[in-house]
């Protein structure tokens, strides 16, 4: 955190035996990223199975409930987020 890193959630943190060193809550918004890490770690109730870019709703949706943030402040945080790291060309496609 010190050095103004980004820090990226997969489907890993929905797994029942996932254990953050860190609390969620510790994170700065503003540098807070979700990803589907696809094809592998299909987040919970997905998992055993493919991941799919359209899973990372469950990846956001636990980290929303973990920061105590509904989904759509943590949609609108982590997409300005997004924007802000990959730049403008990301900002013509969402």
């Amino acid at each position: 955190m010190a050095v103004g890193a980004y820090f990226s959630f997969s489907g890993m943190i929905t797994f029942k035996n996932w254990n953050p060193a860190i609390p969620l809550t510790d994170y700065p918004s503003d540098r807070l990223l979700v990803e589907t890490d696809a094809p592998y770690l299909a987040p919970a109730p997905h998992r055993g199975t493919r991941n799919e870019p359209a899973f990372v709703r469950h990846t956001a949706e636990r980290l929303a409930a973990a920061r105590g943030e509904s989904l759509e402040t943590l949609a609108a945080t982590t997409t300005a987020n997004a924007r802000r790291v990959f730049g403008a060309r990301l900002s013509l496609t969402l």
